[in-house]
C-alpha cells in the first residue's frame, strides 16, 4: 500500500469483478450486463494472453487497465506486442498518477511475457486520452477512420 496516497495497484481478484464491471460500463456504456464476468473468468482460469490490473483506494476501485498480448500492432516492429485494450480512471481521481501506475503494471506484465513494445489506441476525438497517452511516453504513430457497411 502506498502510504502517501493509500493506493494499491494489483491484479484483478474475483471479489473485484462487480466493481470492475461498473468501471467498464463507465468506459464502454454499450456493454451488456454480465458480459465482463466470463472475460474475467478466462483470466482466472489461466489465459496468460490477458491481464487486468486495478487501482484500489480506500477499499474502492478507482481505475483499471486491461492488457493483451497481440501478434502485431500498427506502428510496432516486434512480436508479440503488449496492448492496452482498456484503461480507465474515475474522473475525480485523474491527474494523481493512478493512470501512470496502472500503465506501469501493464507494461511490466508485457515485459515479463517477452514484449519490447507496448501499444494502445484511442478514439480520434478523445483528446483527454491522447494527452494521457503522451504524458506517459506513448507516441502517436497513425490515425485512421474505420468504415462499416451492413450486408443484407
Amino acid at each position: 500500500m502506498d502510504s502517501k496516497n493509500d493506493l494499491t495497484v494489483r491484479p484483478l481478484e474475483f471479489c473485484d469483478v462487480a466493481e470492475w464491471e461498473r468501471l467498464r460500463f463507465l468506459l464502454w456504456p454499450d456493454l451488456t450486463v454480465g458480459e465482463s464476468a466470463p472475460f474475467a473468468q478466462r483470466i482466472f482460469d489461466g489465459d496468460e494472453t490477458w491481464a487486468i490490473f486495478v487501482c484500489e483506494s480506500h477499499d474502492a476501485l478507482v481505475g483499471f487497465v486491461e492488457a493483451h498480448l497481440r501478434e502485431y500492432a500498427d506502428g510496432c516492429e516486434t512480436s508479440p506486442v503488449g496492448y492496452v485494450e482498456g484503461w480507465y480512471v474515475v474522473q475525480d481521481q485523474r491527474r494523481h498518477g493512478i493512470g501512470r501506475r496502472l500503465l506501469e503494471a501493464a507494461e511490466g506484465w508485457a515485459r515479463s511475457h517477452g514484449c519490447t513494445e507496448m501499444a494502445s489506441d484511442a478514439l480520434i476525438d478523445n483528446a483527454v486520452s491522447h494527452l494521457a497517452h503522451r504524458g506517459n511516453g506513448y507516441v502517436e504513430v497513425e490515425r485512421m477512420v474505420i468504415f462499416r457497411k451492413p450486408l443484407s
